[in-house]
């Protein structure tokens, strides 16, 4: 073949390439991409979430489920366009992120004991002051007195426990200790934050990490998201809140906590939610938190603005997360439309 049919070929191929593309942005398949990295407690409703938006905006959105702590590196170093974390900020952090950020919580979750002990019904009572002593080593038998005093008439071996946390850097560890530094005075040396030194126990990273020992080990017991915990099928307890009423943790009690701090929420958007007053109030709870810049901010905030709109936030429930109450899904449509 000579030099000028070569030629003739290789422009009709790039005039055919050329021409797919044009037709595929024009039918509006081409999609812009977004990004996001974080936190693991929140990752079944934000995959509906995505999903939703792009099915109405034709965006897609690539999030890594990677834990709070990496998800804060992650758009501190600006690899991603949000960060995703059940913590928020603490000064230092925000102090070293290159710009200024903002906080914004995107849903409610509770975080629930889970346990293996053959024979034991589903949803054990506890009482901060078992949790507490369980976690620092100082309750080491399902037969203790505190344990059967919170469970009458239930039959509670003399088996050991084996707590279990995670090892990774976690905001669902973040939503535990703090619970556990208001509720119980006994844990105030060991303190709160996505990773503490704990006395006792077994490490896993992640919630799969948690769970999987939980399962193999008779007597454990460790803390996992709601949502996961129902998913993969895992037995839970009630919890002993300010009111003195044992409460399951559920969609309802968490968005009844959280409504609680409302106007503390207002003053500072970072408020724990943890160890909230009322009955129906489950104590293990908290908002899960989205990081945008400030400047450059603009794009993601379209994704969470859409977020924000009363039919998504509905779809929360249905997944065991806490819908936003409209006074703070409000808060957070003023922030957003404030980004650049």
């Amino acid at each position: 073949m000579n030099f000028k049919a070569n030629l003739v070929r290789i422009v009709g191929r790039a005039t055919g390439v050329a021409a797919l593309l044009t037709l595929t942005v024009l039918s509006g398949t081409a999609q812009a991409q977004l990004k996001g990295a974080g936190a693991t407690f929140p990752e079944p409703i934000y995959k509906k979430w995505f999903a939703g938006f792009q099915m109405a905006t034709g965006t897609t959105v690539d999030y890594q489920a990677v834990g709070s702590g990496a998800g804060i590196n992650a758009i501190k170093n600006r690899t991603v366009d949000f960060g995703a974390s059940d913590a928020p900020l603490n000064e230092s952090e925000e102090a070293s992120m290159p710009a200024p950020v903002v906080h914004i919580p995107t849903v409610g979750g509770a975080v629930v004991l889970t346990y293996n002990l053959p024979g034991a019904p589903q949803g054990l009572q506890f009482t901060p002051q078992i949790i507490g002593g369980i976690f620092l080593g100082n309750i080491k038998s399902w037969a203790d007195p505190a344990i059967k005093a919170a469970n009458p008439g239930k039959n509670l071996p003399d088996t050991a426990i084996q707590p279990v946390h995670r090892t990774d850097g976690s905001g669902t560890t973040y939503i535990f200790t703090n619970y556990l530094k208001k509720a119980d005075p006994a844990w105030g040396t060991i303190g709160a934050g996505k990773s503490v030194n704990w006395p006792v126990g077994l490490g896993g990273k992640g919630s799969a990490g948690v769970a999987a020992l939980v399962k193999r080990t008779a007597g454990a017991i460790g803390y996992v998201e709601l949502a996961y915990a129902v998913e993969n099928k895992l037995p839970f307890g009630a919890v002993k809140n300010r009111a003195g009423k044992f409460v399951m943790p559920s969609s309802e009690s968490t968005t009844a906590a959280i409504t609680q701090y409302i106007p503390e929420l207002k003053k500072n958007i970072k408020t724990p939610t943890v160890d909230a007053a009322g009955a129906g109030s489950y104590p293990i709870c908290s908002l899960t938190y989205i990081l945008l810049y400030r400047q450059g901010g603009a794009k993601a905030g379209k994704l969470w603005s859409w977020v924000m709109e009363p039919a998504q936030q509905g779809g929360a429930a249905a997944l065991y997360y806490a819908p936003l109450p409209p006074a703070l899904a409000k808060i957070n449509v003023d922030v957003l439309k404030s980004l650049k």
